[in-house]
């Protein structure tokens, strides 16, 4: 099994129009997908791109729900609605875009999967997955709002959802699709492209990168909250990452020739 990660950034411009779609690109992908399919099993989880992340940061979800009311309370549930409406229409393109390419990929939403309990993943049903996999179906899951038992309401990452897909599922390879060549020592595309990340220099890495970073417009945190996931994954799974905007390097990827950066033990 291949979990592949499809970043926000790759199927869309998170700096441009609203809800704007990268139909070839993501065409492109699912016809790298279909050189391995049906003989190998792939489960896709995407990201908010300028569809899910616009509103949840204009409607506070990450604030949750306590201590609202009246028109507040309604104000943040509201957004809660129209985040998850907005991803379930990047997810359609997504799908339809890989149907096109003959895949029989089918989406599946994460916010009636996944219960959340103070930002971290609580509870996942995830025998719908097994059983779409079993008949030959590709699930695609994607970054949404979830109910927190704890705040009320969260955002859920995409890349979080990777992590428990991986723990259950245990994928031989799980490959984050990013618009950049891979993971740098620096600014994302601007320092030196690290090829290798041995799993136990991840934290220092992260350290490092802390220093540099600012906000990022990003409400799941940017790459310093991948390189933690891809920490965790790496315990279970062969971690790459790779530009999505360049036809070949997902391939390249699940053959082991990739060019990008792997997470090694």
């Amino acid at each position: 099994m291949i979990i592949v990660k499809l970043g926000g950034s790759v199927f869309s411009d998170k700096k441009g129009k609203a809800e704007n779609f990268r139909e070839k690109v993501v065409r492109s992908i699912a016809r790298e997908i279909g050189e391995f399919y049906p003989d190998e099993e792939f489960i896709v989880v995407h990201g908010g791109g300028s569809f899910g992340h616009p509103e949840a940061k204009k409607y506070g979800i990450r604030d949750g729900l306590l201590g609202l009311s009246g028109e507040s309370l309604f104000w943040r549930k509201k957004g809660f609605s129209l985040t998850h409406h907005a991803m379930l229409r990047a997810s359609m393109k997504i799908v339809e875009a890989f149907i096109g390419e003959g895949l029989p990929a089918v989406s599946v939403s994460s916010s009636s999967v996944f219960l959340m309990d103070s930002n971290r993943v609580a509870y996942g049903d995830v025998e719908p997955v097994r059983k779409l996999i079993e008949t030959g179906f590709i699930p695609v899951l994607f970054g949404d709002v979830a109910v927190d038992l704890a705040r009320g309401v969260d955002i859920l990452s995409g890349d979080q959802i990777v992590t428990y897909l991986t723990k259950l599922f245990r994928p031989r390879k799980v490959v984050f699709l990013m618009s950049v060549d891979g993971i740098y020592e620096g600014k994302p595309g601007e320092g030196t492209l690290l090829f290798e990340i041995p799993s136990g220099e991840i934290d220092g890495l992260i350290e490092r990168l802390k220093k540099l970073s600012g906000p990022d417009g990003d409400v799941t945190g940017g790459i310093i909250n991948k390189l933690r996931e891809a920490k965790e994954i790496a315990r279970f799974s062969e971690v790459w990452f790779v530009n999505g905007l360049i036809p070949g390097r997902l391939s390249g990827a699940i053959k082991g020739d990739g060019f990008g950066t792997r997470i090694v033990p």
